[in-house]
């Protein structure tokens, strides 16, 4: 028993392709999207501290790196089935879990078990660092699904994902790095030309007021 499975997994998560189903002009792994979650994670924290805020850097880091890694156990389910009902959602999230357990208890040393139970679990909690995790998470779903939105892809899925990304996001306006977020990052990305632009930003804005 070692930390051998446990390094090996991450590459299981360059494998593992986002989004599974959709026609996509650029893939995006579950590896590319936990660093890229870590990366804006930091941002956000630097924006709280800069508010006043006191941040746990160790524990957003490992919030951040380590919020999809049980994926590589079932892989990403497209996000209509993991929530077309709350059974099935409970369903998988109990099948995650179980697997996350016998994982630990199989390939994690004992005196890390307990670690690994707080990286693995999962960290969208009431804590500031779970509130950035979660607001991370839907910042680099909103960034991949523009991209696509910005290339003419078909697939309605993506302004779909882009939308309840925002919506979310808006959730955790308590937190100045959310307000800045709006104030100054988001307007820059809408600024980008593609077709339907103006219609898209009108369905953007009555999200935002709903």
């Amino acid at each position: 028993m070692g930390l051998n499975e446990f390094i090996k997994g991450t590459n299981n998560l360059e494998k593992i392709n986002r989004a599974p189903g959709f026609f996509k002009f650029t893939e995006h792994t579950v590896a590319a999207h936990s660093f890229r979650v870590a990366t804006i994670a930091q941002v956000l924290g630097d924006l709280e501290e800069l508010a006043g805020h006191k941040v746990d850097w160790k524990i957003l880091y490992e919030k951040a790196l380590n919020h999809d890694y049980t994926e590589r156990f079932i892989g990403d389910i497209k996000t209509p089935v993991k929530y077309a009902n709350q059974q099935l959602r409970d369903m998988l999230q109990t099948v995650e879990t179980k697997m996350t357990e016998t994982f630990i208890q199989e390939e994690i040393p004992l005196p890390l078990q307990a670690i690994y139970r707080r990286r693995l679990s999962d960290g969208k909690d009431e804590t500031l660092e779970g509130k950035l995790l979660a607001v991370a998470d839907k910042v680099d779903l909103l960034y991949e699904s523009f991209e696509e939105i910005t290339k003419n892809n078909p697939e309605k899925v993506f302004a779909e994902m882009f939308i309840e990304s925002v919506t979310t996001i808006q959730k955790y306006h308590e937190l100045p790095s959310v307000t800045y977020f709006f104030a100054e990052i988001f307007p820059e990305l809408l600024a980008a030309d593609f077709y339907g632009k103006e219609d898209f930003r009108k369905r953007v804005a009555k999200a935002l007021e709903s």
